[in-house]
């Protein structure tokens, strides 16, 4: 059982964090972790990176009714 799912919108990062973070807001969904990717690769392994993030979204309703489900 897939529980994510992802896309890629066209834009700087911090205007699409800002609007996608917005628009999840207005769902009922508020987000729990941001993994900034492009920093964690660059500390540890000394990789370059263009700009990437995880955004960690959740609604608390519905995750409540997915784990009574589980």
């Amino acid at each position: 059982m897939a529980y994510t799912f992802g896309t890629t919108v066209d834009g700087d990062i911090e205007s699409v964090r800002e609007r996608v973070t917005e628009e999840l807001g207005k769902e009922g969904f508020g987000i729990l972790t941001t993994i900034d990717v492009q920093a964690t690769l660059k500390a540890k392994i000394d990789v370059d990176r263009d700009p990437y993030i995880i955004l960690g979204a959740c609604n608390p309703a519905l995750a409540n009714e997915a784990i009574k489900l589980e």
